[in-house]
């Protein structure tokens, strides 16, 4: 008699499909209802307030984020050519690393993918929300006026700090507070629609789980 033996899928793998589907269903209902009325409460009652702009900051730009990834790579690196062996401490630093360009790369190609208009007019005349009531997607536009989903602050920020919440879970508390924080920066200052932090987000945390599948 043949027994045929399946692998079954993990809590885990449940798991990250449960808050796929749920941060789907979030952006969904925060396109259909939230967006636009936070965005329009920002720009009227908010005015982009000085401590909302300090707390995006929280979320370093790209370009120097890049260069102090690349220099914890070449870290690891040094140190594994030394020694031939990392430390739980240096893999952490590698997938921390690894997850940052990841999410750096991959937010970038979506935005052109998505092609979504901000809330506010801040390059080139683009259309917005505030100004001209236009509120969508154009996939593939292109260009620095439709590039607002997924919000590349959020997705930066979560991605190492999310591999820091697997590998030091007994500071989860702590790992949260830096993108909630920088997410509330966003919506305050209307720099982004909620559902584009969500998004990002989700983004972040992906790509921290593909690269901690290998680190």
């Amino acid at each position: 008699m043949v027994v045929e033996l399946r692998a079954r899928p993990s809590t885990g793998s449940w798991m990250k499909a449960a808050w796929t589907l749920a941060t789907v269903a979030l952006v969904a209902l925060a396109m259909a209802f939230a967006d636009r009325p936070i965005a329009s409460y920002a720009h009227d009652a908010l005015h982009r307030p000085g401590w909302a702009v300090i707390l995006t900051k929280i979320a370093i730009p790209a370009a120097p984020l890049i260069v102090m990834a690349l220099v914890g790579l070449l870290a690891v690196g040094a140190t594994w050519m030394i020694d031939r062996r990392l430390t739980q401490g240096w893999r952490t630093v590698l997938a921390a690393a690894c997850a940052t360009l990841f999410a750096i790369f991959a937010v970038f190609a979506l935005k052109q993918v998505f092609g979504r208009m901000w809330p506010e007019t801040w390059v080139d005349n683009n259309p917005s929300w505030i100004r001209d009531h236009k509120f969508g997607f154009l996939p593939f536009h292109g260009g620095p006026g439709y590039e607002s989903f997924p919000s590349g602050h959020t997705t930066r920020i979560t991605a190492p700090f999310a591999v820091l919440w697997q590998r030091l879970p007994r500071f989860r508390l702590l790992w949260v507070l830096p993108p909630l924080l920088v997410m509330a920066g966003l919506l305050a200052a209307d720099f982004h629609w909620l559902s584009d932090c969500l998004a990002g987000i989700w983004l972040g945390a992906a790509c921290a789980w593909v690269v901690l599948n290998f680190v």
